[in-house]
This record gives structure tokens, C-alpha cells and sequence, in this order.
């Protein structure tokens, strides 16, 4: 642990100005304030605070950064107030440890939630100053060094994975490649640790076979460079991590006797020039391996990493991966967005330069669920990426995968919502089609177009999943107002007395919601019951009567109407009995989720004599469904090419096939079939039965 003088030092080495008086007494304060707790390592808990500054020192950052490491426990773990901090050691610091403390005492009905929201305050606390993460890697940094001293093997497994999914990518996406490495390799030693195990056992093999193996490539690089007059500073070999062969291993589904680069190599240049003449002369040495370079100094990663990478051949078929950079470029790669960091600066670095990080605080901002905001940033911040182009020139950084959509929205929020086409290169090419390094985007727009529930199937950036979910959402949101509406009016109308705004505003507050749209939204969610609405309208009413009929109703008079958009009302149609127009229907009542709307002779109605029915009628206005039917043939020859042609005179389009019982004689198939309603379906059944190769055709209900 580093002493009181050695920390000051430390800081002192690299910015002479530091505030001296402000480390010393944050030493003294966190060494008071931890007392005499200590570690599961049984070391005072003091020294990890310590740790962690010193951490901060060998990334040569300012003086109140490296006293924000000493305090980021204060708050949480001792009986330090943020006031005290913000009395002692100023607004900025106090701002800092609000950030980086850890969140253990939210209130939280999940994990999910928990993991979410502190995420959540995270990000939002790193876009007012990047210097919050730069703490928050070092103090994980520091815990996983000592993660072998837990005892609950869950505890570091959970800490293990918590760290793989989470601080390790966000290390990548600053550019801070050396704690990225270190985080994955002590989260795999613990994920994984027969793995890694018998990897670390074979290179230490490896290593022992292959005697000077990795000096003699140096010294062939540091030849060939020299022979051809390109100043370098320095070329190391070195082993890959057991992470990086383990996942190497997954993806090619190799073993690793049949990896044949597990060494790499870095040459560190004077100029960006010199990168680009080392490249052409390994290149004329040894054969490169198609595919496999990539010129990140022309177009640098989203996060700043800028570096060539090529791999060359070896005489013995080893496969070398060389890294070639200048020294600037390398102190980039090694220490990302804290190599820029002046340590003179006293006020946070924003956003500007991390877009990556302000779409994910626009996705936290529409995002609905703890769910949909873990996965909408472990998307953004963990896949490989490519390059495209807008017909400007301008580069696009996506995914690899990525659709036009996906690029539509990495350009402009608006570009994606109205977004009806795409030209690849020149050519008009599918919404869904993958893009590839290099291609030239445009995009073809309207300004009628509204996102389309279906590209959520294909899309894969996080932003443009976000604003289609959220569109999806909005319109869901005005249909389910629509339904709602229509419940509590048919509610109040079998009351059979007037109800005033006073009574309204009365069970608004037993049932404990904010207004009136609230309460639409919860009935055509069914989270509000129709009896738990009319006990809060008039107290006392659905113990005397049935708050709804116990068995299907009767007539259609005065019925709810279910329209074109009543799928995304609270309404669904049963997948026992697929209604369509035409077909006789009721609503049966799904507490939490909402109504699902039944055909009055589905054979499951039978087993709910105790649900609650809502009565339901069509809108005039509706003109298709989907049926499921099922039809028999003979196994002969042209029997399916006769229904197919069957329904194509019907005008019906086939949704879903599939070949359910097949025996020497006979086959049976499962269609859902888009029709007009309950008549067109009788024409179309009565047609498929003509055939003499079909044996049968009905419609399923249930």
C-alpha cells in the first residue's frame, strides 16, 4: 500500500502544481473514516482506496481524480455524509464520489432492476464528467486483482460476469485497451477456470518448445524494418491472453493446437509515415493473410484507437499478427480517453467527444424496462465494427451486421423513422440487407413513413431498435387509451348511476394513479380489474353484484368494438381460435396483460366459467384476420400445388405452413391463412375440398 508521502510524490512526479494540501488530507479523512474495517483479504479495507488512487497516478491524472479514488467508498461503506465531503474537499470532488459510489442502497423489486438503474445513474453521472468512469475502472480494476479472497464462489462469479459484460467494454469503448485486458483476463480466470487452467499449461508448453521462437521474429521484424530505413522505436512479441485464444477458440471452432497465431507483435514508429513504410516493407517480406488488415490510422475506431493491423506468414506456416503505430498512437491504444486528459483541467469532458455514450443516454431516456435498458447497452457497447459511407462522403461508424435502418438512424433519428428504402452502392437493395465495409448509404425517405414494427426483426444497432420499440410503444399507448375508454364507460353504464368528476378523482386515489389516462391504460392491461374499478366508483357495489357476466354474453348490442388497431389495444387475438371478421366474438379478461379476444364457440371458453367476459363486437371498418385450417391430402404427386393454387384463386395468402402428420397415404398440413372474414373462409374451405387429392380441409378452433 502506498504510504501518505510516496501518493504525493506520485502525483507530484507529473503535475507539480497539484494541490498537495488537498491529497494529504483526503488520506488522513479515508484513513479515519474506514477506521479499523478490513477486507475479506483480512488487510485494512483503507489500503483498496489507496490502490485505486495509485491506479489513477499511473494514468497521470489530475489531483482532485486521484483524491476522488481515496474517497469513493466514504459515503457508502463509513458514516461520511456527501455533505462532509462537499464541505472539505469542494463542489467538484463531492460531484465526483456522488458519481463513482457505489448504488447498493437502491430500493429495487429485482436484480434486473438493480443492475438497470444503477447502470442508468452511472452513465448518466459519466456524461457529466468521464472522469467518473476513469474511477469506476480503476476501483474494479483493483477488486478483480483481489477477487480470490471472496468466499461465496457465486459472489465472484456474479462480480466475474458483472465485470465481462460491463466495465470491460466500456474500457474498449474509451480506448483503454490495457485495462480492458486485464478486467477480461481475471473475469475469465473466474468464469472459467478449468479453461483457463489448461490454456495457461499450454502456452507455458508452447513457451518451452519453442525456445527463442518469439525473439527470433523480433529480430527478423527489427531486420527487415532496418534494411528497408524505417525509424522505429521498439518491436515486441508477446503471447496472447488465455481470453483471447479461449474466444478465438469458440469462434472458429478450433482447438488450440490448431491456432496458429497465438503470438503478436507490436512496432512502435517516429511518424504516422513510418507506420505506413514499416507495413510495405513486412509486406514484401512475408506473405500477408487476405482479409485480415485493416488501416484504423485512416479511419480510427469510434473511440480514438488508431494502429494498422496486418497478419503475415512465417517460414513454419505460423501465422504472425503484427501491430504497427507511432508512440503517440500508442499511449492512445494503451490509456484511450485518459492519455488526453490534462491534468490541469478542473471540469468534467462532457459528452463531445463520445457519441457512442450520448446514444446510450438517448436510449436510458425511452427505454421501458430494466430489461430493454441492459440490452439495448450491452448491444451498443460490445460488437466489432464496420465503415460505410453517406453519398457526401461522410463516414459511418455501425456494428458489424448492420442494416440500412441501422444506418438511417446512426445518421439522424428523423433520416430513420422515415425511412422507406435504401440504395447499396447505387443499387436499391431490402431494408434487412447487411451491409459490408465500405459500402456508399443512401437512404430513401418519406415523410408519410413511421418506423415499421417489423424492422425490430433485423435491426441490430441499440439506437434504432430503441426508436422503433419506441414508436411501437406510442401507438400502442393510443389504442390502449381507445380501449380503455370503452371499458370504463361500459362499466359505468351497468352502474346504472351518475357518476361525477368527485367520485372519478376519488377512485383515482384508491386505486392509487395519477389521472384518468392512467386508468385507461391499466384497464385495457387488465391491472385494473373491472371489479376493482367499480368497488373504487361506488364502495361497496362488487360485493352485491358480478362486476362482469360469468359466462359469454348473448347479444352484440352495445358491445366494445375491436378494430384494425386492436392488437395493439389490449387486445389480442387467441391463438386457440385465431377470430376473424364475421366470427361471433367475446373478450375474456388476462389480468396484467389484457383481453383476449375469443370466437364464442372456442372449446376453451369451456374451462373459464369463472372469468371475467368482455362483450365485443367488429368495426365496420375491419376487412382481414388470419384462420388456421387444416387439410388432409394424398401423398401423390402435385396434391400441395393444387391447394396452393386453390388459395391463390381465393385471394388468400398463406401466413404459416406446416407439415404436422405424414404417413404412406396421407398428409396432413397446418395453414394460417390471411382472409377477408368468416365468408370469404367458407368459400375458400368449400374450394379446397374439391380436389379429389384432398381428402379434407376444416378450419381448427382450439
Amino acid at each position: 500500500m502506498l504510504r501518505q508521502y510516496e501518493l504525493v510524490e506520485r502525483v507530484k512526479s507529473y503535475d507539480p502544481d497539484a494541490d498537495e494540501d488537498l491529497l494529504n488530507r483526503a488520506y488522513v479523512f479515508s484513513m479515519k473514516a474506514h477506521g479499523s474495517q478490513l477486507r475479506a483479504s483480512g488487510d485494512p479495507y483503507f489500503s483498496h482506496p489507496i490502490e485505486v488512487a495509485g491506479i489513477l497516478t499511473d494514468l497521470h491524472l489530475d489531483d482532485e481524480t486521484i483524491v476522488t479514488g481515496i474517497l469513493h467508498d466514504t459515503i457508502e461503506d463509513t458514516v461520511a455524509t456527501p455533505e462532509d465531503i462537499q464541505r472539505l474537499f469542494g463542489d467538484n470532488v463531492a460531484r465526483l464520489v456522488d458519481g463513482v459510489t457505489k448504488l447498493s442502497r437502491i430500493e429495487a423489486q429485482s436484480d434486473t432492476e438493480r443492475a438497470a438503474e444503477n447502470l442508468r445513474r452511472f452513465l448518466l453521472a459519466m456524461s457529466d464528467d468521464i472522469r467518473v468512469l476513469l474511477v469506476k475502472l480503476a476501483d474494479r480494476l483493483h477488486n478483480m486483482r483481489t477477487i480470490k479472497y471472496l468466499k461465496n464462489p457465486e459472489k465472484r462469479r456474479r462480480i466475474a460476469r458483472e465485470t465481462m459484460d460491463i466495465y470491460a467494454p466500456l474500457a474498449e469503448r474509451i480506448g483503454m485497451y490495457g485495462f480492458m485486458d486485464e478486467l477480461k483476463e481475471l473475469s475469465f480466470a473466474e468464469l472459467e477456470p478449468e479453461a483457463y487452467q489448461s490454456i495457461t499449461k499450454r502456452l507455458e508448453t508452447l513457451r518451452a518448445g519453442g525456445g527463442d521462437t518469439v525473439k527470433r521474429i523480433e529480430s527478423g521484424i527489427r531486420h527487415t524494418l532496418e534494411s528497408a530505413g524505417v525509424m522505429v522505436d521498439d518491436v515486441r512479441g508477446r503471447e496472447k491472453k488465455p481470453w483471447s485464444i479461449f474466444r478465438k477458440m469458440q469462434e472458429r471452432h478450433v482447438s488450440f493446437e490448431q491456432l496458429s497465431d497465438v503470438v503478436a507483435f507490436r512496432v512502435i514508429t517516429r511518424s504516422p509515415e513510418d507506420c505506413y513504410r514499416a507495413l510495405g516493407a513486412l509486406h514484401r517480406r512475408w506473405p500477408m493473410v487476405p482479409g485480415r488488415f485493416k488501416d484504423y490510422i485512416s479511419t480510427p475506431k469510434r473511440n480514438g484507437y488508431r494502429s494498422l493491423h496486418t497478419t503475415l506468414v512465417d517460414r513454419a506456416r505460423m501465422r504472425i499478427e503484427v501491430q504497427i503505430r507511432d508512440a503517440d498512437m500508442h499511449v492512445e491504444a494503451e490509456f484511450g480517453m485518459a492519455a488526453h486528459w490534462a491534468y490541469k483541467q478542473k471540469t468534467g469532458a462532457g459528452t463531445a467527444n463520445y457519441p457512442w455514450l450520448t446514444d446510450l443516454l438517448e436510449i436510458l431516456d425511452h427505454a421501458q424496462s430494466p430489461e430493454e435498458v441492459l440490452e439495448h447497452t450491452r448491444i451498443a457497447m460490445f460488437q466489432d465494427q464496420l465503415f460505410c459511407f453517406t453519398p457526401k462522403g461522410e463516414l459511418i461508424q455501425l456494428p458489424r451486421g448492420s442494416t440500412p435502418v441501422d444506418f438511417a438512424y446512426a445518421v439522424h433519428t428523423t433520416l430513420g423513422d422515415t425511412c422507406v428504402g435504401a440504395r447499396v452502392n447505387g443499387k436499391v437493395v431490402p431494408l434487412r440487407t447487411r451491409l459490408q465495409n465500405g459500402d456508399q448509404v443512401e437512404i430513401l425517405r418519406s415523410s408519410a413513413q413511421t418506423p415499421d414494427p417489423a424492422w425490430d426483426q433485423f435491426v441490430i444497432t441499440a439506437k434504432a431498435r430503441s426508436a422503433v420499440r419506441r414508436h411501437q410503444r406510442q401507438r400502442e399507448r393510443g389504442a390502449q387509451l381507445k380501449t380503455g375508454e370503452a371499458l370504463f364507460h361500459d362499466a359505468v353504464k351497468r352502474l346504472k348511476v351518475d357518476i361525477g368528476a368527485e367520485a372519478i378523482s376519488a377512485a383515482l386515489k384508491r386505486l392509487k394513479l395519477p389521472d384518468q389516462s392512467a386508468l385507461f391504460l391499466a384497464l385495457a392491461r387488465q391491472s385494473v380489474t373491472d371489479s376493482q374499478l367499480l368497488e373504487a366508483l361506488v364502495p361497496g357495489s362488487a360485493a352485491k353484484r358480478k362486476a362482469r357476466r360469468k359466462s359469454p354474453p348473448k347479444s352484440a348490442e352495445g358491445a366494445i368494438l375491436v378494430d384494425g388497431e386492436s392488437h395493439a389495444g389490449g387486445m389480442e387475438m387467441a391463438q386457440c381460435c385465431m377470430p376473424i371478421p364475421g366470427d361471433r366474438i367475446v373478450g375474456l379478461s388476462v389480468p396484467g396483460k389484457g383481453i383476449a379476444v375469443h370466437t364464442i364457440d372456442c372449446p376453451r371458453l369451456a374451462a373459464a366459467e369463472d372469468a371475467d367476459w368482455v362483450d365485443l363486437r367488429w368495426a365496420p371498418d375491419v376487412s382481414s384476420g388470419t384462420a388456421r385450417i387444416a387439410v388432409v391430402v394424398m401423398n401423390e404427386p402435385g396434391a400441395l400445388a393444387q391447394v396452393t393454387s386453390i388459395l391463390a384463386q381465393q385471394g388468400a395468402n398463406i401466413v404459416n405452413l406446416q407439415l404436422k402428420d405424414r404417413d404412406r397415404s396421407h398428409h396432413r398440413f397446418i395453414m394460417d391463412v390471411e382472409v377477408d372474414d368468416l365468408k370469404h373462409l367458407s368459400e375458400l374451405l368449400q374450394g379446397l375440398r374439391a380436389p379429389t387429392l384432398v381428402v379434407s380441409a376444416e378450419r381448427m378452433l382450439g
